[in-house]
């Protein structure tokens, strides 16, 4: 019995190429694809229709975390939990609290960020179909690739197929699941 397939693979030769083929599928309505190139390409978040990344988001709430228990801490402890006046200095202070809660800010920050990352890219993923793709280590050097998978619903494998051809994609091969 054949494995059921994951999607169709097509090759490019130059970041241009993919730039124009990654705006084309954008524009053609696919929403499960993906491009693999080996550096990062100026735009190709824009030409692939991305949103930005929440991470961001989740790491400000992380570093707000961090500051809201730093001071919270030093409050409960010199204003509630132990109250003693040392050098005439008051309960609770700001001033006082900063330190702590500025490490907190950077702790939990950086907590939140990877545990963002983590969630958001769905690591760790120790299996993909694509590097079963005999030619895959090319996309680590010199070429680039652009993937459409199965699960799309827009995907239909001979018009999918042509319409990869169509934006000059070559050895254009399906992916086993």
């Amino acid at each position: 019995m054949p494995a059921p397939s994951y999607g169709l693979i097509a090759t490019f030769e130059t970041t241009a190429e993919v730039m124009h083929a990654a705006e084309t599928v954008r524009d053609q309505g696919y929403k499960f694809w993906d491009v693999i190139s080996p550096f990062p390409i100026h735009g190709m978040d824009r030409a692939m229709g991305m949103r930005r990344s929440k991470v961001p988001q989740v790491s400000f709430l992380g570093g707000l975390a961090g500051f809201t228990t730093g001071m919270s801490l030093i409050w409960w402890t010199g204003a509630s939990n132990y109250k003693l006046i040392v050098g005439g200095k008051p309960y609770f202070s700001p001033m006082f609290a900063f330190p702590v809660s500025y490490e907190l800010t950077i702790l939990f920050t950086a907590f939140a960020t990877i545990i963002g990352m983590f969630l958001f890219n769905r690591l760790p993923m120790h299996y993909h179909p694509v590097l079963n793709y005999e030619k895959f280590h090319r996309g680590t050097n010199d070429r680039f690739f652009i993937v459409i998978e199965t699960r799309d619903p827009r995907f239909d494998p001979a018009a999918t197929r042509a319409l990869l051809e169509q934006i000059g994609g070559r050895e254009i091969t399906e992916l086993e699941d």
